[in-house]
């Protein structure tokens, strides 16, 4: 009787090792498995909620250009800026409480929707930032993939 136990908590256990394994891979595979959009014109939602960016999870083919379309569900004005340390650095310290349309660059006020666009030119990683005052520091800041 006890081997039958033995036996059956041993085959138990090896089902629950191999579910395991085969619950890793398809986290793994999953991962990797980000979609890569581009080249060409790309258009993505971004959605502010909770002084938050939501943006889908993608890799971009360099050379993409992407249009931005960002919806803010907060009732407190945000900015959506993408590109370089650059422009990152100039904002930081910046003086601008709106952004006029340039590439890149958009204000959106409290439950508005503002566009922008984007062409990147260069694989690697892009950052995307809101910088209005403690906006970073709460969390509105993100990276996009570019990939060759």
């Amino acid at each position: 009787m006890r081997r039958g136990r033995a036996a059956v908590v041993a085959a138990a256990l090896g089902i629950a090792v191999v579910a395991v394994g085969h619950a890793i891979d398809a986290l793994t595979a999953g991962a990797s498995a980000v979609p890569v959009r581009g080249p060409g014109l790309v258009t993505l939602r971004v959605d502010i909620h909770h002084s938050h960016f939501r943006v889908p999870d993608v890799r971009l083919r360099q050379g993409s250009l992407v249009r931005f379309v960002v919806r803010n569900h907060d009732p407190i004005d945000h900015e959506f800026v993408v590109g370089g340390p650059a422009v990152h650095a100039r904002h930081e310290h910046g003086t601008e409480a709106t952004h006029p349309p340039v590439p890149g660059e958009v204000s959106v006020g409290a439950l508005d929707v503002g566009e922008t666009v984007y062409r990147f030119d260069r694989p690697g990683r892009v950052v995307y930032a809101c910088h209005l005052p403690g906006h970073i520091a709460y969390g509105m800041i993100g990276e996009l993939s570019v990939v060759r």
